[in-house]
């Protein structure tokens, strides 16, 4: 019996860059032209200090797009952190017009930046004594995973972050101070804002979780639980493949793992344990909270 071949995999490209983007606005038409001629779907936020993106498409067409955007557009090489998936994860094509690339919540000069650290290096790094490792990223993101010693701040979203480090600025002085978050964006801009406040001496995961998780083998890893990523994946594992266990809430929409799941403040649909008895989620109140309400993305 004939067999149909398997559908080529779809190339997931996570990135972002930091430039002088002054015209950002005048390329938001080109740059979504560029993504619907060659079927790519997913979003690129653009401001005037650079762009923030996730996009998926066929081999070719990722290759093609990226060639154009680091010739025509940043007129630089660029990194990007790329994963497969068998299945399209997401909707359509945007381009987004946005004041800051990635928001923090106060200004930030984005004239210095703590060191980069490649993940051959991370992990030597945050073994030492004299340092604190901070997960820059929101809670029901490390709800599923994190770094073995990494301080996780609890914070909702990525603009509660310099209110917590303010908290914590005794912890900090003297230790050299380890940030990681997703694909690095993140990261990288707290470590401007560090700076900018008087911790001098800060270092930053290069490439993010992602790029960790794909250079590192697995016995020599540190990482521990799987990463949350902003598609209908929800999360991926070690080897960068879609989560099996890994669920949303359907109602506060926080990512819930298989421990979540057994306890008995989980009713799907309903409530889960993040959420289970908060009055701002009154089911028969409030609608649910709909998918990714409010959260940065990186």
């Amino acid at each position: 019996m004939f067999e149909r071949p398997a559908p080529a995999p779809f190339v997931i490209a996570a990135f972002y860059h930091f430039f002088d983007f002054p015209q950002f606005e005048a390329m938001r038409q080109p740059l979504l032209d560029g993504l619907v001629a060659r079927g790519i779907k997913g979003s690129i936020l653009i401001t005037s200090e650079g762009v923030n993106s996730t996009i998926a498409g066929t081999r070719e067409a990722i290759d093609g797009f990226m060639a154009w955007l680091q010739a025509d557009v940043v007129g630089a090489p660029m990194r990007w952190k790329e994963s497969q998936a068998a299945f399209q994860p997401f909707g359509k094509a945007r381009v987004r017009l946005k004041k800051e690339t990635i928001s923090l919540g106060e200004p930030v000069s984005m004239r210095r930046f703590g060191q980069y650290v490649e993940p051959d290096a991370w992990n030597a790094l945050i073994q030492g004594d004299d340092v604190v490792i901070i997960d820059t990223r929101n809670d029901y993101e490390v709800n599923l995973g994190t770094f073995a010693g990494a301080i996780d701040p609890k914070i909702p979203n990525f603009k509660h972050l310099p209110q917590w480090t303010r908290d914590h600025l005794d912890a900090l002085r003297g230790k050299r101070v380890a940030t990681f978050c997703t694909g690095g964006i993140r990261c990288e801009k707290y470590t401007s804002w560090l700076i900018d406040n008087g911790v001098e001496d800060v270092y930053h995961l290069q490439g993010g979780i992602l790029q960790y998780l794909e250079d590192v083998p697995r016995e020599q890893s540190l990482w521990q639980g799987e990463c949350f990523v902003f598609d209908e994946r929800i999360a991926v594992d070690h080897d960068l493949q879609p989560s099996k266990t890994a669920v949303l809430c359907k109602h506060c929409d926080h990512a819930l793992t298989p421990d979540d799941q057994v306890s008995p403040d989980y009713i799907e649909g309903v409530a889960c344990p993040h959420c289970h008895g908060d009055p701002k989620y009154a089911h028969d109140t409030l609608p649910a909270a709909g998918k990714y309400p409010g959260r940065t993305k990186f």
